[in-house]
This record gives structure tokens, sequence and C-alpha cells, in this order.
């Protein structure tokens, strides 16, 4: 792969290429891409969908929406730092325009959309959707489907609805939000489809980027950025370099994030901040700094800083010192995964799943959001399809008035049907999530 193709600026519908040096420098294409996921209307819905706490009464505690804009402010900085690297070993991109705010601005906008394709109540919403499919009433769609149709709903994936959002042509809106192709790459942190599932340990073939129904859009984009095909047996592609930076600022922010959280909701004892975090800091803790600081949540914010800048550094120096093997495809692991404080990046996250992602208050209404996600699934699709067979009873048809035109789209393929449904529940935020299971079931009017 090379970097003058990666950073392509063509978006959906593009017949001429757009060159850098002509960009408008008070508004690059790039900076665009950010506004206009900023603007969307499946962004804002993140304001009220789970991080780590759902539903929950406090007004610190972080939502999809906040964790988005977090992740975004550190993978631009990421951005800039490599970017101003490449910029002095690949000098051809400094002579067509390219700069290190280029790459920030690329990573920045993968960033904050990195998670805008997960449903509500955070990655329980996901296994809820597939186990409805999988073992529930849905199962019933299985012979119907082709086996990588029928992959796709039972193993719903949040980045390949993520893509579906960003790309997706409804009636008047040909290719979605019209992001460029560079962040789209960087976005694609899994460029591949749902089946085979898992052949190898490679990082990219963890979970999977895409839906059957948006097959032909991923293939456009991974061909004008030219990624480097990774099978020839099924749809599968080695990662744009980018995207490791994405998944690094994400895993940066909810490995320290989620943790500061439980901290401050007293879940986890501050004394394993100490435990924990200063073996990531201790080089750049300023001690007679911290015990001046009076109160736990700003002694606890304080090493959370440190952390986040410590792990930022190594992220840089392991993705420059790998930048070869990124591009050849031959880096299997995430950037993280490499990094000297594994060990001690391991220890949060279990701490952190016993203490936080387990706790009573998570499970409890992860039960629910498991429930609530089967019901709506449950009655939507089967109303769009009896619709579509000409047998709606009354209640489907006053079911079908609440659902918004654009998922209402006649179409005679069972699989979109059930997709335009997925798409609908996917995007609700928890709250309303929860109203509009409460007004079908006739808990509330």
């Amino acid at each position: 792969m090379n970097w003058e193709q990666l950073l392509s600026l063509k978006r959906f519908g593009d017949t001429k290429k757009r060159l850098r040096a002509s960009q408008d420098e008070t508004r690059l294409g790039f900076d665009v891409d950010f506004d206009r996921i900023i603007f969307s209307s499946a962004f804002r819905s993140l304001q009220d969908k789970t991080q780590v706490i759902p539903l929950s009464e406090t007004d610190f505690v972080h939502t999809r929406l906040t964790h988005s804009l977090e992740v975004s402010v550190v993978g631009r900085t990421l951005g800039r730092r490599v970017g101003k690297v490449l910029l002095e070993r690949h000098l051809n991109l400094q002579e067509l325009g390219y700069t290190f705010n280029d790459f920030g601005a690329i990573v920045a906008a993968a960033s904050v959309m990195h998670d805008i394709g997960n449903p509500p109540f955070g990655h329980s919403g996901e296994k809820a959707i597939g186990e409805y499919f999988k073992t529930g009433k849905g199962s019933k769609y299985k012979e119907q489907l082709t086996e990588k149709e029928y992959q796709d709903l039972v193993d719903f994936e949040g980045n390949a609805n993520g893509f579906k959002i960003l790309t997706e042509t409804r009636d008047g809106v040909s290719g979605g939000l019209r992001l460029s192709y560079a962040t789209l790459g960087a976005f694609l942190k899994y460029p591949k489809e749902s089946l085979p599932k898992k052949p190898t340990n490679h990082i990219v073939d963890k979970k999977y980027g895409f839906f059957q129904s948006e097959k032909s859009e991923f293939l456009d984009v991974v061909d004008d950025l030219g990624m480097k095909q990774k099978s020839t047996s099924a749809v599968s592609f080695y990662r744009h370099p980018l995207a490791y930076l994405v998944e690094a600022a994400d895993d940066i922010c909810y490995t320290i994030i989620d943790f500061e959280d439980g901290i401050n909701l007293g879940l986890i004892e501050e004394e394993f901040a100490l435990e924990y975090m200063i073996k990531l800091v201790k080089d750049t803790i300023d001690s007679k700094k911290y015990h001046s600081l009076k109160h736990k949540k700003d002694r606890v914010s304080y090493l959370r800083a440190l952390a986040i800048g410590v792990l930022i550094n190594e992220a840089v120096d392991i993705f420059l010192d790998n930048e070869e093997a990124i591009l050849n495809g031959a880096f299997e692991k995430s950037l993280l995964d490499k990094c000297k404080y594994e060990a001690q990046i391991n220890d949060i996250i279990k701490i952190s799943v016993d203490k936080i992602y387990q706790s009573k208050e998570v499970v409890e209404k992860e039960v629910a959001g498991y429930r609530i996600i089967a019901d709506l699934l449950d009655v939507f699709v089967t109303a769009l399809n009896n619709k579509f067979d000409e047998t709606p009873s009354n209640y489907d048809k006053l079911v079908l008035n609440l659902l918004p035109d654009e998922y209402k789209t006649n179409t005679t393929n069972l699989y979109d049907r059930i997709m335009q449904v997925c798409s609908y529940v996917s995007r609700m935020s928890d709250s309303y999530a929860i109203r509009l299971h409460k007004k079908l079931t006739g808990n509330i009017i």
C-alpha cells in the first residue's frame, strides 16, 4: 500500500480525482468529514447510548457520545504526531500538499464515528440482536437467507452497522454522508465480510466490517485506496494503516477512562488507581503535585491525563517503528498489544471487568436490554413481512405507522427487509428503545 493512494479525498459519486493541493486550506475535505459526522442524527443519538454504565443517574459517567469525542481528541494527536514523521519520510506527500494536520483530521474523523453503529445497551445490544436470529424467533429465517446474510444477523456487528450508516444510499441521499474514502478506510478496523469467521489470528480477522448489503460500497472504497487483499477465497483486506491509530485511540480511552468512571462511581477503590495507574505514569508523575490535590476526583483525573499521554507516546513509537510491516499487512496485532505496558493495561482491564462491566447495576440493565431489543425486532420484522405477504393484521398496520418512512422501502428481498428493521432498532437511543417497548407492550400510553 502507498500513502498517496491511502490519503484519497474521493467521495461517493466523484468522477474526477480530488487533488490535495487544490483544497481550501480553511476547510479541508477531511475537516468536512468531521463536521458531517457531528451534524448527523446517528451521532446525536450517541448522547443517550451506553458506554459503561447503562442509564446512569449520575452526571459525569461517559456516554457513547462523550467517549467518541474523547477518542477523537486522542486520535487527532496520534495522527498529527505520526503524520509529522511520515511527511519527513515520504517527501512526495509534501509536494502534493499534504500536511501533518491531514493525518490528524482523518484519524479524528474516523475516531469520532468509531461507535456510530453501536445499538442501544452497549455491546450487549449487538449480542441481543444476534441472539434473536440465532436462538430466538428470528431463527426461522435461516433457511430463506444465504449463509453470509444469516451470519450478518446472528453475529450482528456494530462496526459493519456503522459502515452501513455512513455509506447507505436512500431515496434522494446517495452515498450516505459522502465522506472521503481515506476517512472511511481509517474507520474500517475489520475490512472483511462476516464469513469465514476468524480464519486467522491476524487482528483484521477478529470481527468483520461490512454487511452483504454494503458489499459494493466496501469494494469501491478499498479499491480506490489500494488496500491490500488478504484472501482470494473471500472478501478480506488488510487494514488502512491509520485504522491502527483509530483503534489505539479507542483502546487508550476505554482502558483508562472506563477505569476512571469506575473509581468515581465507587465501584473501584481509589487504592487500585494508585496501584495500577502509578505503574503507567511512574516516569512522568509529579509526586508533589499529586499529593497537593485534596479531592479524589482531581487525583484520579491527574493520573488519567498522565496515563493517556504515556500510551499516546507508546502508540506513536510502535506505529512508526513498524510502518513498513503495517503497509504490507504483516503487523498482526493492535498497537497497544505490542507496547511495553501491555501487562499493566491488562491488569486495568481485568479489574474493570470484575468491578464495572460485571457489576449488578450493569448486568441488570443489560438483561432488560436483551428483552427489549428482541421484542422490538420481532414486532417490526413480523409486521414488515406480513405486509409484504399481504397478510398484515390490524396490529401490524398500526405498528408500521410507527416505523419511519425511510425504513418502509418496499423490497422483495427478505434480507433487506430484516436489515431495515435492524438498522432502525440499532439507531435507537437507550431511553427511546425503553419508551417504545413500554408503548408496544401496553405498559405506557
